[in-house]
């Protein structure tokens, strides 16, 4: 990661920089893109703004394509989520124009796309991500985007969800006819083809029973849950030791395994794939997994390829940012939000994107800082969601690799539980807390959102943090 070098200059009137921007254009349509608009609207911006998508589609939220991949078949719209619809608010909407390059100059920036350049006095990046699919996985199907949930569901058998005639509510998966796939056109944030598309749902055309999924992250448990609460046979399989280990680390993430059992779930861990086959997945220790649908669950890459040479991009594609979503060193005119970027944080270091809450409320602080304003809250601890495996839940805060780890809790018990990341170096018996994650815990939630608000990382009496009888916010030291 580069230094914390200065920020980029600011709107100010009468310092000698420019004013505030008379014209934006918002690259991508996703929530981040959304909320930017809005957010503009909403802050007193009444110049000239300009939307720029790559789906053809309005905007829609992703938290319910895995959560609510059979239940709820049909987008979850923005403008309904949000209340508010951001193509009403831009000037100037293109829902399927992928963005393709980018120049920032003096004068001004240039988006190009396949139909010409886009001129504006600042941009703000908001392409979201990605799925990852290694080379030779053209078997299997990603899940990323309202498109990807069609082709998955149709493959599965419930090509219109749980509600479809004969399916799992009248006792299994329908067959999946010809042509039930939906698109196979392109999946990723900025446009470009969902390679095998074809081939992963010519498996579909028969009845599907089996799913392997690949990687037991966030994405892949919470597609394992609903396709097995379904009826479908589910096995996961993880490269690393335990599932969850990016984002929990391997002693917590180990405490997630036996819940894929319980939900009816097997889970093979350690284990990484050699080969995804046609009706199989060829394991490296030699097993073979029959499977009638193969989904690749191992990750998101920033989806920033079209930024090369106009910003620097670090080796995982993300861009990093400034407190104020500004690219460090870079030019005032440039905004980055959501999963493409990675943000200065006073607070935790630096706080890699790829998680829905920075992009809902990322680009109000992004457009402030365009504007020239402070934002009413700037350092946004990270914060993430879900339901798997029949439990709830949520991770404030950015554990540390040399942290020391105090559960809150007994994991075999019926009552939740809740993991409490220390950093080293406090003197016994309080520690610096850096990171919670709670299991049906919910009063656990509430007492971390505001724990990790300050402007520092707040000090805990260890032994009291780890009774699960003391509320989480009487554990402050001193």
């Amino acid at each position: 990661m580069p230094e914390a070098g200065p920020a980029a200059a600011r709107p100010d009137h009468g310092s000698g920089t420019p004013g505030p921007p008379r014209s934006v254009v918002v690259v991508g349509a996703g929530i981040a893109g959304a909320r930017t608009v809005l957010e503009l609207r909403a802050q007193g911006f009444d110049g000239r703004v300009t939307l720029l998508g790559a789906e053809g589609v309005a905007p829609y939220d992703r938290p319910p394509l895995s959560k609510h991949l059979l239940d709820r078949p049909a987008p979850a719209w923005l403008a309904d989520e949000l209340g508010a619809d951001a193509l009403a608010a831009a000037d100037d909407v293109r829902l399927a124009a992928p963005a393709t390059s980018l120049a920032v100059d003096a004068d001004g920036v240039r988006v190009g796309t396949a139909a010409g350049d886009v001129a504006a006095d600042a941009v703000v990046v908001a392409t979201g991500a990605a799925a990852v699919r290694p080379p030779g996985w053209g078997h299997a199907v990603t899940l990323h985007t309202a498109a990807d949930a069609e082709r998955l569901r149709a493959a599965l058998g419930f090509p219109h969800g749980l509600a479809e005639p004969g399916g799992a509510a009248a006792g299994g998966p329908a067959a999946a006819g010809p042509g039930t796939g939906g698109p196979t056109a392109g999946g990723s944030a900025t446009g470009g083809p969902d390679e095998g598309g074809a081939d992963a749902t010519a498996a579909g055309t028969a009845t599907a029973r089996r799913l392997v999924v690949v990687g037991a992250g966030w994405v892949g448990a919470e597609v394992a849950t609903v396709a097995a609460a379904a009826g479908v046979d589910v096995t996961v399989v993880e490269a690393r030791e335990a599932p969850l280990m990016t984002a929990l680390g391997a002693e917590v993430g180990a405490l997630t395994a036996p819940w894929f059992a319980r939900a009816g779930v097997r889970l093979r861990t350690g284990v990484s794939v050699a080969a995804v086959e046609p009706g199989a997945v060829r394991l490296a220790d030699g097993s073979v997994l029959p499977a009638d649908v193969v989904l690749a669950a191992i990750g998101a890459r920033p989806a920033t390829a079209w930024l090369a040479g106009a910003l620097p991009l670090e080796p995982d594609g993300s861009v990093a940012v400034d407190e104020r979503h500004a690219p460090v060193g870079g030019s005032w005119r440039v905004r980055v939000v959501g999963d493409a970027a990675r943000r200065r944080s006073a607070r935790h270091g630096w706080v890699p994107g790829g998680h829905w809450d920075a992009a809902l409320r990322g680009p109000a602080v992004a457009v402030a800082g365009l504007l020239g304003r402070e934002a009413a809250e700037s350092d946004l601890a990270p914060y993430v969601f879900s339901t798997q495996l029949g439990h709830e839940l949520a991770l404030y805060g950015l554990p540390g690799a040399a942290d020391d780890v105090v559960l809150r809790g007994d994991p075999a018990g019926d009552d939740g539980w809740t993991a409490l990341w220390f950093a080293p170096g406090r003197p016994e018996g309080t520690g610096t807390l850096t990171a919670v994650f709670a299991v049906d815990r919910p009063r656990d939630v509430g007492a971390a959102r505001r724990l990790l608000a300050g402007a520092a990382l707040p000090v805990l009496d260890r032994a009291r943090a780890a009774d699960p009888a003391v509320p989480l916010a009487k554990a402050l030291a001193g």
